[in-house]
C-alpha cells in the first residue's frame, strides 16, 4: 500500500506548527513533509520528529523572498550564488533531520527561459547533495496557481533529469498540478513511475486543493495504480482541509481499511 506523509504546511493549520507533529502522529501518519524548516532550529525539529516517531521525507530549499512572491531562484540568472548558498543550508538541515529529499524550486520568469542557469545550478547542487546521500527533486507546477513558473509539464522535468544524468536528481510528481496542466494521470503514472525518475508523489483534490477525494479525481483508482506499480517512495498529502484536518481524513481511513 502507498506510504503517506502529512504536509504540515497545509494540514493541521488549526495548531501552531510545532504541535502539528503530534497531531499527524495521532492520526497514524509515519512521515511528514512541509515547505520550509528554516524558521526553526534543526535540533528542535529533530526533537519533534523523534518524540512522535515520525520521519522527515521532504522539504524545500530556500526559495528567495517567499513573502515578496518569489518561488525559487535556481533558474534565475544572476542569482547563482544565492541559490547555491541555499542548497548548502538545505543540506545542513537534511543532515540534521535525516531527510533524504530536498525540492529545489526553479522560480518565476517574466519571459523566455533560463535553462542553462537552471541546469548549471542543478548540476552543481547534485554533486553536493550526492556526497550527502540526498536526492534533489524538481517539480512541474501549474500556471493557474503559480503563473510564470519555469517548469510546468512532466516531459520538461524528465528531459532535465535525463540531460543532467545524475542519479540523485528526480521528479516530484504532484498529481494536483499534473491534472490541471495536462491530465491523463493514470497514463502518466504508468509511464513515469517505472522509469525510476520519480522520487516523490503528492496528492490533493482538483480543482480546489482540498481533500483528495473532493472534486474530479478518482483518488482510490490512482492510489491503486500507484500500488500496482510498486512505487516505494512517499505520497505527500499536500492539500488544504475543508474544515478540521483529522475530520477530513475519512478518505485515508477508508482506503487503509479497504486494503488492510
Amino acid at each position: 500500500m502507498p506510504r503517506f506523509a502529512a504536509n504540515l504546511s497545509m494540514m493541521y493549520t488549526e495548531y501552531p506548527f510545532p504541535a502539528r507533529f503530534a497531531a499527524a502522529a495521532a492520526d497514524g501518519f509515519e512521515a511528514v513533509e512541509y515547505l520550509f524548516p528554516y524558521a526553526y532550529d534543526p535540533a528542535e525539529l529533530r526533537r519533534l520528529l523523534d518524540e512522535h516517531g515520525l520521519r522527515q521525507v521532504l522539504f524545500n530549499a530556500p526559495p528567495g523572498d517567499w513573502d515578496a512572491g518569489e518561488r525559487g531562484t535556481a533558474a534565475l540568472p544572476g542569482r547563482e550564488a544565492e541559490t547555491r548558498a541555499g542548497i548548502e543550508r538545505a543540506l545542513e538541515y537534511a543532515a540534521a533531520l535525516d531527510c533524504p529529499r530536498v525540492h529545489v524550486m526553479a522560480g518565476l520568469l517574466p519571459s523566455g527561459a533560463a535553462r542553462e542557469t537552471y541546469l548549471g545550478n542543478l548540476a552543481w547542487a547534485a554533486e553536493r547533495a550526492g556526497a550527502a546521500g540526498v536526492d534533489l527533486l524538481i517539480e512541474p507546477i501549474n500556471h493557474r496557481d503559480m503563473p510564470g513558473y519555469f517548469l510546468n509539464r512532466q516531459a520538461e522535468a524528465h528531459a532535465v533529469v535525463r540531460e543532467l544524468g545524475a542519479d540523485n536528481i528526480k521528479v516530484q510528481l504532484d498529481l494536483y498540478h499534473c491534472q490541471i496542466t495536462e491530465g491523463d494521470l493514470t497514463t502518466t503514472l504508468r509511464r513515469d513511475l517505472p522509469s525510476g525518475r520519480v522520487g516523490h508523489l503528492q496528492i490533493a483534490g482538483v480543482p480546489d486543493r482540498q481533500e483528495p477525494d473532493a472534486g474530479e479525481l478518482n483518488i482510490g483508482h490512482l492510489l491503486d495504480a500507484i500500488d500496482e506499480l510498486d512505487f516505494r517512495g512517499w505520497v505527500g498529502c499536500e492539500y488544504r482541509p475543508r474544515a478540521g484536518t483529522s475530520e477530513g481524513l475519512g478518505w485515508l481511513r477508508d482506503y487503509r481499511g479497504a486494503h488492510a
